[in-house]
């Protein structure tokens, strides 16, 4: 399956296809997800999403959730069912094409590397079990369910180990892409 995936990317690399895909990751990144944040905290600092935590205690996202307020919880998890699941799917396929551009680029055909392009399906699918984890939380909520705070710390400790890894995937692609003068391997 994985095969697949990895040649369905290369078939679909496009550079204006990459392009756009940047311009929905800036605006998702860079305007919609920190008005999303503002608007969730309201004046009260300290309130992040969940989804932004790392290595929280069971408290700790408790206490969070509880500082959301009513307004807030209703408010975060219809992004979480919105929001939060178009963003995975743009950055799943920027990344996935963005990659396979530079990996076209930066490796042969017959590279192992090569394979490596579907990295960003880890990150969107340990995103999506992250969301559906916060929004039952969320309405789940007076209820604390230590089991399911700690799932989440797992859930978004593995997410961000494959967006890193991720990203890693890009500035190999790039160096090599360059070393290659940008010129497709055969």
């Amino acid at each position: 399956m994985l095969n697949n995936v990895s040649e369905r990317f290369y078939k679909w690399t496009k550079g204006w296809l990459v392009l756009i895909l940047l311009v929905l990751d800036v605006f998702f990144s860079g305007f919609l997800l920190p008005l999303v944040q503002g608007i969730m905290q309201d004046g009260r600092g300290g309130v992040q999403p969940l989804d932004l935590m790392l290595f929280a205690t069971p408290e700790k996202t408790y206490a969070v959730i509880e500082r959301y307020g009513e307004f807030g919880r209703i408010f975060y998890r219809n992004v979480e069912l919105t929001v939060d699941i178009i963003y995975p799917i743009v950055y799943l396929f920027f990344f996935g094409l963005l990659i396979s551009w530079l990996f076209q680029r930066g490796f042969t055909s017959t590279s192992p590397m090569r394979k490596y392009n579907v990295m960003p399906l880890g990150a969107w699918f340990f995103d999506l079990l992250e969301n559906i984890n916060i929004v039952t939380m969320l309405s789940m909520y007076p209820a604390k369910p230590v089991a399911l705070a700690w799932l989440l710390m797992a859930l978004s400790t593995v997410k961000w180990a494959f967006a890193g890894a991720s990203v890693m995937l890009m500035l190999v692609g790039l160096v090599m892409a360059i070393k290659n003068g940008f010129k497709k391997q055969n």
